[in-house]
């Protein structure tokens, strides 16, 4: 029976670069992978069950890179949700997906990722959470080695699309239905962190609405923690009419400390997830859907591994008034 070793000395290659080739990997020259593949044909080697999945895959593996929240205990449902998604649609169109932590690429160069991502057999990668101070990723994007789609950051260029929700128009729009149900004139904004896509289109849009309604507007810097949401709503919400935050996780701190203090202000959030419902009152926020998204990047990055060029694509999003009885089955 022949077997993976007697293709690589009869094609004077290592076994390695035999494994890449039956499994598609891209970083391969095209004399080399002929080379292999008249071998294979030649000497009739059939594949394990894991290669020939991997080569029957249309459009190679991609990887799904997260940035998990290590500054809270809470569950990280968003990144769960993202993962669910992509898992269900990669299936659909037989894509090979892994999933990897930005902590384990934290420390390498663009170099030594692409090398990692390469020896992984990856061509696309879903990339989640990434911030301004995110230099080697920008610099990975800029390459277009892989074919790229990022999540609510606004970057495209030939081999990458972004994806998203627009951020500012759903900011805008779920802090004056609060006001406005509230009749409102000073207002408490927590935004999210300083280096993050999205709390810089989400302060945009709080802004626009504040200087449109001529309101008095305080910003401070949560974060996106609930225990520096909590400490900003205690020291500033007295003065102010209503708390707007930029993450129902900063939401829930804020209204945790009003409930404290035994005053009431209407708190609003942003992003609809589960743990909001149990808060004890109910909040407005904005829905994102999460699983969708993730889905609609895949099949992005399934368009860009096929020749498509990169763009920007808008998902949807609702306001919602959340509430216990919403999230019980």
């Amino acid at each position: 029976m022949v077997s993976i070793k007697d293709v690589a000395k009869e094609a004077g290659v290592a076994i390695s670069t035999v494994s890449k080739v039956l499994n598609n990997y891209p970083n391969v020259s095209e004399a080399t992978r002929q080379k292999v593949n008249e071998v294979v044909d030649r000497l009739g080697f059939v594949p394990n069950a894991v290669a020939a999945t991997l080569s029957s895959k249309k459009t190679g593996r991609v990887a799904l890179l997260v940035k998990l929240n290590l500054d809270t205990s809470a569950s990280d449902e968003i990144n769960m949700e993202y993962i669910s998604g992509a898992i269900h649609k990669a299936k659909e169109l037989q894509m090979d997906v892994i999933t990897v932590f930005h902590s384990m690429i934290e420390d390498m160069t663009v170099d030594e990722v692409t090398s990692y991502f390469e020896s992984q057999g990856i061509r696309g990668i879903i990339i989640y959470g990434i911030t301004t101070k995110d230099k080697v990723l920008h610099k990975l994007i800029d390459k277009g080695h892989f074919k790229i789609v990022v999540i609510d950051a606004p970057m495209v260029n030939e081999s990458t699309s972004c994806i998203g929700v627009d951020h500012a128009k759903a900011q805008y729009d779920i802090a004056k239905k609060t006001i406005e149900e509230n009749k409102c004139k000073k207002v408490l904004y927590i935004a999210g962190e300083e280096n993050g896509y999205v709390s810089s289109e989400r302060l945009d849009g709080i802004k626009k609405l504040c200087e449109e309604k001529k309101l008095k507007l305080m910003v401070r810097n949560g974060q996106f923690s609930e225990l520096r949401a909590r400490q900003l709503t205690m020291r500033f919400s007295k003065n102010n009419d209503c708390v707007v935050c930029a993450s129902d996780l900063m939401a829930i701190g804020a209204m945790k400390a009003l409930i404290d203090m035994d005053i009431f202000r209407p708190v609003c959030g942003f992003d609809g997830i589960i743990l909001m419902g149990y808060v004890g009152k109910q909040m407005n926020t904005v829905k994102q859907d999460f699983v969708q998204i993730s889905e609609r990047a895949i099949e992005e990055l399934n368009r860009l591994l096929n020749g498509e060029k990169g763009r920007k694509v808008v998902m949807p999003h609702t306001l919602v008034r959340m509430k216990y009885e919403d999230i019980i089955i």
